[in-house]
C-alpha cells in the first residue's frame, strides 16, 4: 500500500538501467566494508560508503525519467538502501567511529519492520509500498552517518561534521520511527483488507 497518491505503474522487466545501478550499489557493499574496517583504508571506505548511499536517488530518478520503473526495482532499490546502511553501520561500529547505541536505533527498527512486514504481508501476498516519509528519513540518516564517522575519524572540519552529523541524526531518527508507525498502520490496513 502506498502512503499517498496512486501506485506507480511498474513493468516486469529485470535488465533495466535502474536495476543495474541498484545491483552495482549492492556489489560495492563488501568493498566499502573491507575498506572501512581496515584502519589504513578507513577514509577511502567512508568516501565509497558516502558515494553508495548518496547515489540512492539516482536509480529511482533514472527509473522515473526513462519509464523503467519495474517490480524488481521497487524491491531492489530499498533493499540496496537497507543493506548499505546496515553494512556501513556495522563496519563503522567495528572500526569504533559510530557508537553502538546509534547503530542499534537504526538496525533494530529495520529488523522489526522487515520481520513484521515481511512475515505478515508475505502470507497475505501483499507488498508494502515505500512511503515518502520513509524515503526522507533514509536520506537524512544516510547524510548523518558519514558525517558522524568523518568527525570521529578526526578528518578535516571534524567538529563541524560532528555537529552536522548528530543534528541530522536526531532529525532522521525521529523521521525513521514516524515512518515505522506509518508502515505499521499500512500493515494493519493491508491485513484487514485482504481477509
Amino acid at each position: 500500500m502506498k502512503g499517498t497518491g496512486p501506485p506507480e505503474r511498474a513493468s516486469s522487466a529485470v535488465l533495466t538501467v535502474p536495476n543495474l545501478l541498484s545491483f552495482l550499489r549492492i556489489l560495492l557493499i563488501p568493498v566499502f566494508v573491507v575498506l572501512i574496517v581496515h584502519e589504513p583504508t578507513t577514509t577511502a571506505g567512508l568516501i565509497l560508503f558516502g558515494v553508495v548511499v548518496a547515489t540512492d536517488w539516482v536509480d529511482g530518478l533514472v527509473a522515473r525519467r526513462t519509464g523503467q520503473v519495474s517490480e524488481l526495482g521497487k524491491v531492489l532499490d530499498p533493499t540496496a538502501d537497507r543493506l548499505a546502511i546496515a553494512a556501513g553501520l556495522i563496519a563503522f561500529v567495528v572500526r569504533g567511529v559510530v557508537p553502538l547505541w546509534a547503530a542499534l536505533l537504526i538496525l533494530v527498527r529495520d529488523v522489526v519492520v522487515l520481520i513484521a512486514g515481511g512475515v505478515v504481508l508475505s502470507r497475505k501476498h501483499v507488498r508494502l509500498e515505500v512511503r515518502f516519509i520513509g524515503k526522507v528519513a533514509t536520506f537524512t540518516l544516510m547524510m548523518a552517518i558519514p558525517c558522524i564517522a568523518w568527525g570521529n575519524l578526526d578528518l578535516p572540519l571534524a567538529d563541524a561534521a560532528l555537529v552536522a552529523g548528530w543534528a541530522t541524526f536526531a532529525v532522521g531518527i525521529v523521521e525513521y520511527y514516524v515512518a515505522a508507525g506509518a508502515y505499521a498502520r499500512d500493515i494493519r490496513r493491508a491485513v484487514a483488507t485482504s481477509t
